[in-house]
């Protein structure tokens, strides 16, 4: 049974990767807060009685859950509203920072010269705009396997398909990425 302080540390460490993955998905970011939000409630509520070791599992099929939700809802919306343009926010940026999504730990940004992190920061946000034109179950599968480091069963799990579709679901993605970024002509 995971204590109190478990869940919570739980919770702290995956906040800001499970709000970047919303993120990706919603292309919204009050949206993706929101999904996260939801998302760590349910878990608390309804599977903070489970061993700690369970609860990335868990918290992941929530999440997904939650995105998808949010989808079905956007759904009825747009049935309901002929122009939902009214219900839109103006652009959706926001002050997201993409040089948090990094997390190189090889060397430190005092002594990283104003070219070089001029440069990081584009090819992260080019890397960020190919990942989200990718097609959704592959943006699912690419952010769970590559992002949150989850191996292949776990991601089936998570998703709710067959380990053999997360393969294919990957592979795709990552030779659609490839292939967009050396068009770019950008080389990891």
């Amino acid at each position: 049974m995971a204590t109190e302080q478990e869940l919570s540390d739980f919770l702290k460490g995956v906040e800001k990767r499970a709000f970047k993955r919303s993120h990706y998905h919603v292309r919204n970011e009050e949206s993706a807060l929101d999904i996260v939000q939801d998302s760590m409630m349910k878990l608390a509520e309804h599977y903070g009685d489970k061993p700690a070791a369970e609860l990335p599992m868990l918290f992941q099929r929530i999440l997904s859950n939650c995105t998808l939700d949010w989808f079905r809802r956007q759904k009825t919306r747009n049935a309901l509203f002929s122009n939902l343009g009214d219900f839109q926010t103006e652009g959706d940026e926001g002050d997201f920072d993409l040089l948090d999504a990094l997390g190189s730990q090889d060397f430190s940004e005092q002594t990283e010269s104003a070219e070089n992190s001029t440069q990081r920061a584009q090819t992260l946000r080019a890397i960020e705009a190919e990942i989200e034109q990718l097609p959704p179950r592959q943006r699912e599968a690419f952010l769970m396997r590559y992002w949150e480091e989850l191996d292949v069963a776990e991601t089936a799990a998570a998703m709710g398909c067959s380990e053999g579709s997360v393969k294919t679901h990957c592979s795709r993605a990552v030779h659609a990425l490839g292939k967009a970024l050396r068009a770019k002509g950008i080389t990891l």
